[in-house]
């Protein structure tokens, strides 16, 4: 690549380069997951399935030569299922293929359900150093209705199991669930934050997505969820909550003391450059000075065959225009604590954001511009965020 193209594309990027590697497959499907995750039962060759991540990778290595990778996140799916070397050869191939930075994040999303120490140790020694748990509840009734498989204690244990093994963890929790009080979320929240040694936590607004079983639930009536004006006071309460326990927000859902934040997300809403691996995986990548959005083939079976006919499941391959790289910028960016650089915007979208529409939302008190020229969304405006970046796009 020449100077004019590295500085276009440090520019596109900021020099952000991560690897997003997708295990589908899950124990059971919860009912309010609208991921990628599949249940299989039967036969199955892992090693054969990993030979196809082998594959793919060299196929976006040859696509992305040159960039050193500066975090992995194994998503699903459950990677927790995975044979612990089956996670080490895919760490192999991607350091085979690309450069590691010396302080890389290597993240893996677990169930508390398939966590053994055992396991753990092997992850760990396959070059994972950080883990994310899908706890979602730390009360027995609200996991069965999510379609949890396990108990509060399995949950606790594996939490700590985490902590002793590996050097950073996360877990998640789900709030504004049906027939939850704002009571049961503070006693719920306080209890986690006494857990979260680790110090990040993900915490997440019970949302109903499209093609999930409390989808077909609400619209049958059979589900109630909060209010507009209860699910802000939960929102409020865990801003509160969370800041005076030392994890802030550093995004709309995510909260970490200051050095502890989730580098891979930061890389998505700092809006880098990343390879996505593995069925159903998305990817934006910067090939011959623009930025493509791709897509792998979701059926997980079929993407093992499409890669051993092509060498990858690659089924969407979008070029960006510059309209929509500003747009994907806002949306990202915006979720930030940090805020935004207008002056990276306008490069990236070849066009400025409105001094009169900035002035507008700042006046009704829903952005703020620091010292340092960001742009930021305020507590005020984080509730109203989708609202908040039409204004800035249109």
């Amino acid at each position: 690549m020449s100077n004019s193209g590295t500085d276009a594309a440090l520019t596109a990027t900021g020099g952000l380069f991560g690897v997003y590697v997708h295990w589908p497959f899950c124990a059971a499907k919860c009912p309010y997951c609208d991921f990628n995750s599949h249940v299989h039962r039967g036969a199955f060759d892992e090693s054969a399935y990993v030979d196809a991540y082998a594959r793919e990778i060299a196929h976006f290595a040859a696509e992305t030569p040159g960039r050193t990778i500066q975090s992995v996140f194994f998503g699903g799916g459950t990677p927790s299922l995975m044979d612990p070397r089956s996670v080490e050869r895919i760490l192999n191939e991607l350091a085979r293929h690309w450069t590691i930075a010396p302080d890389v994040e290597i993240t893996l999303e677990a169930n508390p359900t398939s966590v053994e120490a055992d396991r753990f140790r092997g992850y760990r020694a396959a070059g994972v150093n950080r883990v994310s748990l899908g706890v979602q509840s730390l009360r027995p009734e609200p996991l069965a209705a999510l379609g949890r498989r396990h108990s509060v204690e399995e949950a606790i244990a594996a939490v700590r199991l985490a902590q002793s093994i590996f050097p950073r963890s996360s877990f998640d929790l789900i709030y504004a669930r049906p027939h939850q009080t704002l009571a049961d979320w503070r006693g719920e929240l306080a209890e986690a934050l006494s857990l979260a040694d680790a110090g990040h936590l993900s915490l997440y607004q019970l949302t109903i997505e499209q093609g999930t079983r409390y989808f077909d639930l609400f619209n049958a009536g059979k589900l109630a969820m909060p209010n507009e004006d209860l699910s802000a006071d939960f929102y409020a309460l865990t801003q509160d909550m969370t800041a005076l326990a030392g994890l802030p927000a550093y995004e709309i859902s995510n909260h970490a003391r200051p050095g502890e934040e989730s580098r891979h997300n930061l890389l998505y809403w700092r809006y880098g450059e990343y390879v996505g691996i593995g069925p159903g995986a998305h990817g934006r990548l910067w090939r011959e000075g623009t930025r493509h959005a791709t897509a792998i083939e979701k059926l997980p079976f079929k993407w093992q065959q499409l890669v051993a006919e092509q060498g990858h499941g690659l089924v969407t391959d979008d070029t960006l225009t510059w309209e929509e790289e500003g747009d994907e910028m806002l949306v990202m960016g915006l979720r930030l604590r940090e805020g935004i650089d207008p002056a990276r915007f306008a490069r990236i979208a070849r066009r400025a954001l409105s001094p009169q529409q900035i002035a507008a939302l700042r006046d009704i008190g829903f952005v703020e511009t620091l010292p340092n020229g960001f742009i930021r969304v305020t507590e005020k405006g984080w509730p109203v965020l989708d609202a908040v970046v039409a204004d800035l796009a249109a």
